[in-house]
């Protein structure tokens, strides 16, 4: 069975994030959602919106996502990843290579010694919780 883990704050969940679920479902994935800590999220980019439990709930909600579990692992979610039984680690073709390795803490030999492989799939330009929280900010200040 193929199973996707797909590492995110997913702060303001969007379409972006629900087409990469049903794209995930539609190739046979049964699909993990791993949320990242408010803690973490914090660290690295902001304080989130919405709370973990609010985050976690959203996601839960999504018919696309099988299964969702905290990433408390941070900078380090081998253990994430391996507790979620993921076949794959997916993310958006917006963040690739060395950089995203680094943020979750593997490299090619863990991978390739845990026989897990990671596939990106095409961001959905037009849509970012960055970009939603501004359209929000230049709306209120028209006010």
């Amino acid at each position: 069975m193929k199973k996707a883990i797909v590492l995110g704050t997913f702060d303001l969940t969007h379409y972006g994030h629900y087409r990469m679920f049903k794209r995930l479902r539609e190739m046979g994935f049964k699909t993990v959602a791993g949320v990242t800590t408010d803690e973490f999220a914090e660290s690295y980019k902001r304080k989130p919106i919405l709370n973990l439990n609010e985050r976690i709930e959203n996601l839960a909600s999504c018919k696309y996502v099988d299964e969702v579990i905290i990433n408390v692992g941070g900078h380090n979610s081998k253990e994430d990843i391996l507790f979620s039984g993921a076949t794959h680690i997916v993310h958006g073709s917006d963040w690739t290579g060395e950089s995203m390795y680094k943020q979750i803490g593997i490299d090619e030999k863990w991978l390739e010694d845990k026989g897990i492989e990671v596939m990106y799939l095409p961001y959905t330009r037009g849509v970012s919780t960055s970009e939603i929280l501004e359209k929000v900010k230049n709306e209120f200040s028209k006010k």
